[in-house]
């Protein structure tokens, strides 16, 4: 049976890796450029994050997503480079239309912030089983109440595309048009909407159900088929992450902001 999550199946170095090293890139993804507070940080970990999904074999998987950013991307350098309360400097015009240098900096810092997350979340989420980030948790000592909420997470999208998809495919079995204008499109997605969320909290309750009777909330010890502990390349990794966030911190202190 296929796992309802968006993992990609493939042997590849990130696919090996531990979920927790994974979890650190993430955080050392985020957090050094903030802490750093330079634009080349936020350049440095895209980078990282293009060879980690090239050498994956997932890149093609990320462009959706990325595409999608764009259009939020767009707005929100039209708005601070055109309207934000720091704009002293014109750095170009478009017609009558002037974007200022402090507005497309600003606005520089929180697009390569938005890509920066999206690619390292992606990296994470395309190349982790579910149930093995699950069990690395219930096993580090959280509730598997916790594991569960984090699997529910990871499954949701999937599930809501895939039962679309299924009514879709139903819609065009009784002569219904989903492809086509723009207009025609809405026209056919708007009926979806209700169907879709109706069956996921069905689901959900379904699943809920199902792991009681499985005895879920039992307070005795539970036993794993399968260990998955940290190697140490998986070590090393996490350790190299460190360093990068304490170095940003350095650089603050030293530097100071640029």
């Amino acid at each position: 049976m296929k796992s309802i999550s968006l993992y990609v199946d493939k042997d590849s170095y990130l696919t090996r890796l531990h979920p927790f090293a994974k979890m650190v890139y993430i955080l050392a993804a985020i957090s050094v450029p903030l802490i750093g507070g330079a634009l080349w940080m936020y350049g440095l970990f895209l980078v990282i994050s293009l060879i980690l999904l090239i050498s994956g074999g997932i890149l093609k998987k990320v462009f959706p997503l990325i595409a999608f950013s764009f259009t939020i991307l767009i707005t929100i350098f039209l708005i601070h480079g055109l309207f934000n309360k720091e704009n002293e400097t014109i750095l170009f015009r478009v017609g009558a239309l002037a974007f200022y240098r402090e507005g497309l900096l600003y606005a520089c810092r929180i697009g390569l912030n938005i890509l920066n997350m999206l690619m390292a979340f992606a990296a994470f989420v395309l190349t982790t089983r579910p149930a093995d980030l699950v069990d690395d948790l219930e096993q580090a000592g959280f509730s598997p109440r916790f594991g569960y909420m984090i699997t529910s997470v990871f499954q949701i999208i999937p599930q809501m595309m895939g039962t679309m998809n299924t009514i879709l495919d139903a819609q065009r079995s009784r002569g219904m048009e989903t492809e086509g204008s723009l207009f025609t499109r809405a026209k056919a997605f708007i009926p979806l909407i209700s169907p879709v969320v109706s069956s996921s909290l069905i689901n959900t309750r379904e699943r809920a159900i199902a792991l009681e009777v499985r005895g879920f909330g039992s307070k005795n010890k539970k036993t794993f088929l399968r260990e998955h502990r940290l190697s140490g390349g998986d070590k090393g990794f996490m350790l190299f992450m460190a360093l990068l966030i304490a170095a940003s911190a350095v650089w603050r202190i030293v530097y100071g902001v640029h």
